[in-house]
């Protein structure tokens, strides 16, 4: 190999070498910062793709975890409401038979009348009220249901179906002017208030199933979001305990680099040993 004062081989080997090290540094120490293998489409376009796939259908399945939650809370409260008409209905039917016994004087009987017709105000109040956000399954407000979101694609539904607990409608068909003043305003009373106690009860048990539909998919969501978070994550995560290891081996490699240029770009001093006198 010639020797030159223009051209320095080694030193020019050196350095390229010594960016080489450099920027696989710059890569490390980016990872470690970041905590991310692959943290753009310029570190691996096919794979940072794929994980902007998944982390849109995490999000969207958030959106779904949050339409399923007031599903929940809806359901809940319409079951809460529900099981206190039942039990008013108990106490309903308890009266229309006490005002069934002909030994009762007037005054007895008008104060049965009088509780009859201030239970029957109550359920009416407990349905108008059973609300949450606005939505009500009880009093018709919104029929025939309420869907909410089941997938991330929002091309699947989950529906509350309504329960009208309304009085004077087919689930409880007694009004709420309804009287048993007489022995036979109440033996009509009773016929239909067994009947509206079995239908109250079945209207709650098709409640409770869509509960438990409910918090099935919500369980499965939750799961399916956590499943997903880990597979973004094995596709980008960096390995920090590598990183580290890697990121000491370059230091080292840089070190050396930056020695073996200065030395390769002393060399060109020879030359003013070969003009000595």
């Amino acid at each position: 190999m010639a020797i030159s004062v223009h051209t320095n081989k080694s030193a020019l080997t050196a350095l390229q070498n010594l960016n080489r090290t450099n920027d696989a540094l710059g890569d490390v120490q980016n990872r470690v910062n970041t905590g991310y293998r692959i943290a753009n489409a310029k570190d691996n376009a096919a794979i940072w793709a794929i994980a902007q796939g998944q982390r849109a259908d995490i999000g969207a399945l958030g959106a779904v975890k949050m339409s399923l939650e007031r599903a929940h809370s809806i359901a809940e409260v319409s079951m809460a409401a529900g099981e206190s008409v039942s039990d008013l209905l108990v106490q309903l039917k308890e009266k229309v038979v006490a005002a069934l016994d002909t030994s009762l004087d007037n005054s007895s009987r008008t104060a049965l009348n009088n509780d009859f017709r201030a239970l029957l105000r109550q359920v009416q109040q407990i349905v108008d009220n059973a609300s949450f956000d606005g939505a009500n399954l009880l009093n018709n407000t919104v029929s025939p249901g309420i869907e909410f979101l089941a997938n991330a694609d929002a091309n699947a539904k989950i529906t509350l179906s309504t329960q009208d607990l309304t009085l004077g409608n087919g689930i409880i068909p007694i009004a709420v002017t309804e009287s048993i003043s007489t022995v036979a305003l109440a033996s009509a009373v009773l016929s239909n208030l067994s009947l509206a106690i079995s239908n109250v009860n079945q209207s709650l048990g098709n409640l409770g199933s869509q509960l438990k539909q409910i918090d099935s998919h919500l369980g499965f969501v939750g799961k399916l979001t956590d499943t997903l978070d880990a597979g973004v994550g094995n596709l980008v995560d960096a390995d920090l305990a590598k990183e580290s290891a890697r990121l000491q081996a370059l230091q080292v490699q840089q070190q050396l680099g930056a020695q073996a240029l200065g030395i390769a770009n002393k060399a060109p001093q020879v030359i003013l040993q070969l003009f000595q006198g």
